[in-house]
């Protein structure tokens, strides 16, 4: 199974979520620090919901306005850019298939793509359930389109990506974003702290 060794974090996330924008940048500063090594792992947080009878917070009345405003709050603690889709949010199935796809080739690379994406969606606000989009966002990194494109609609990337999104259901996985750090369970952005204190104590 993917992710466990000592030395990395696991990140289940989908990339219209929020959190897991803000949960990957952090991410990324808390892995350099330890040394650990990200395993990125997207996935349709819709499958998800499926199982839990949850929605998501930008679907239910009330929490999306909140969910709203917290993003923006935490973009300027964090001076990062945002900007929200006008449509949010987007089924980013092609994205996630386009990871996959990548990943096949190269893990690095894969990774890049996958933080490239969620800053795409949040910063500029790009529709990355847009299959063009997508294709475009993928060139950038040495792919030529027309393989992106055949990639996305290859079959079995399309069952790996299924795959992936049964994964996490049967590991628990139930939000966006979702850790896995020596095989314990932190669910939330707001976790990475908890995270790292569970990492220098040894856990308790």
């Amino acid at each position: 199974m993917d992710g466990q060794d000592e030395h990395c974090v696991e990140f289940w996330f989908d990339f219209a979520s929020g959190y897991a924008y803000f949960g990957a940048h952090d991410l990324l500063n808390f892995a350099k620090r330890y040394s650990l090594r990200i395993v990125w792992r997207p996935f349709m947080l819709g499958s998800a919901f499926k199982v839990t009878g949850a929605t998501g917070l930008s679907s239910t009345p009330l929490k999306a306005e909140y969910a709203k405003h917290d993003w923006a709050r935490l973009a300027r603690l964090q001076n990062l850019p945002f900007t929200l889709h006008d449509e949010h949010p987007r089924i980013t199935l092609p994205a996630m298939r386009a990871f996959y796809w990548i990943e096949r080739r190269s893990v690095e690379v894969a990774g890049h793509f996958a933080l490239a994406t969620l800053n795409a969606y949040f910063q500029d606000a790009r529709d990355m359930g847009d299959l063009d989009a997508v294709v475009e966002l993928g060139s950038n990194f040495g792919f030529q389109k027309d393989q992106i494109r055949r990639g996305v609609n290859d079959p079995e990337i399309k069952a790996l990506a299924r795959a992936k999104s049964e994964e996490a259901i049967a590991r628990g996985v139930f939000g966006s974003p979702f850790f896995f750090l020596e095989g314990e369970p932190f669910w939330g952005w707001d976790r990475i702290p908890l995270m790292e204190k569970w990492l220098v104590e040894e856990g308790w």
